[in-house]
């Protein structure tokens, strides 16, 4: 039976390791290899001297070197593991999908900010937050930190946790770690900046495509869980049909606009990016204020539509497979 759906048993198994482990930092993280991967390769490709043409043609050799290289490698572990022996494979399968997964650290990081709000300065809570965000914090005030914390806990329940579930349920480790590649390069070159405005094009439209539907199934799986968490579900859908394209992305508002109504908090607003002012338009309506809480409100909402998916992606290919 573990042969037969063994991509099953591995997702299940990854979901619950991540749950009570997290990402042990004593362990090479294949994320890291990817990022030194882009890093390297964008030095190599990337004149600001070229034209834009050129550049945006470079931009994509980076995503299909990235990609090739990533999925070739995976697939090769993966197939040499399995002529070992099938526990063998079976072993670093589930290895790949518990690395695949960032649920719990995305709680710890964020939960570090709470304790922060609670136990430190105000300077302490935005060094905190630094590490989850893209964002300038240095001038936020603490209502405005929960909610950037809440913000990337939204995002991110999609980004680190269900897209990489529903591409590891449809094609295993390798489509997982595929995806994990092309949410790297978003997040290090997808950036329209004047350093990667043309160059980081196709990793951006990349993560757009990929992203788009898992974003929408992430968004429904979190209006799902309200209920069992006791927030506002009606609320939930109403913002979600309301603001879910308010977004320069087609897929962030997705699951934030969610959140927002859930919550019954405001998100997003202007933000503050290398300096750079950017306009962004509000999430929700403000039927009262963003509090600490709501911090530990959206981490729990994470874990519920994450746990959720887990479970429908794995009937789904259980019934597929069947």
């Amino acid at each position: 039976m573990v042969e037969k759906y063994h991509i099953v048993f591995a997702i299940l198994a990854g979901f619950i390791l991540d749950f009570f482990m997290g990402d042990p930092h004593c362990m090479p993280h294949p994320v890291r290899f990817i990022g030194a991967l882009i890093s390297l390769l964008e030095k190599r490709l990337l004149n600001l001297s070229d034209s834009k043409v050129r550049q945006r043609a470079f931009g994509f050799v980076l995503v299909v070197l990235v990609l090739l290289v990533t999925g070739g490698i995976t697939f090769a572990l993966l197939h040499f593991s399995y002529k070992i022996h099938f526990f063998a494979g079976f072993a670093f399968e589930v290895l790949i999908c518990y690395w695949c997964i960032a649920a719990n650290d995305l709680k710890k990081e964020s939960v570090n900010v709470l304790k922060k709000m609670q136990t430190s300065s105000i300077d302490e809570c935005r060094k905190a937050l630094s590490r989850i965000v893209g964002r300038d914090t240095q001038r936020l005030a603490e209502e405005e930190i929960v909610k950037a914390t809440v913000e990337t806990v939204a995002e991110n329940s999609n980004d680190g946790v269900i897209a990489p579930l529903f591409y590891m349920a449809i094609g295993g480790p390798v489509l997982g770690m595929i995806y994990k590649a092309i949410n790297t390069m978003d997040s290090m070159v997808g950036y329209k900046n004047d350093r990667y405005r043309f160059f980081g094009t196709a990793a951006a439209r990349c993560d757009d495509v990929f992203g788009f539907i898992p974003a929408r199934l992430s968004a429904l799986f979190a209006i799902i869980s309200c209920p069992m968490l006791r927030l506002n579900m009606k609320n939930a859908f109403k913002i979600f049909k309301r603001d879910r394209y308010k977004h320069n992305s087609p897929n962030s508002a997705q699951t934030e606009s969610v959140y927002a109504g859930a919550m019954e908090i405001q998100l997003g607003g202007d933000a503050w990016y290398g300096g750079v002012l950017e306009h962004k338009e509000f999430l929700g309506d403000e039927i009262r204020k963003p509090c600490a809480k709501d911090i530990r409100r959206s981490c729990s909402l994470m874990y519920a539509s994450s746990l959720l998916a887990t479970l429908v992606f794995c009937a789904v290919r259980l019934f597929v497979t069947r």
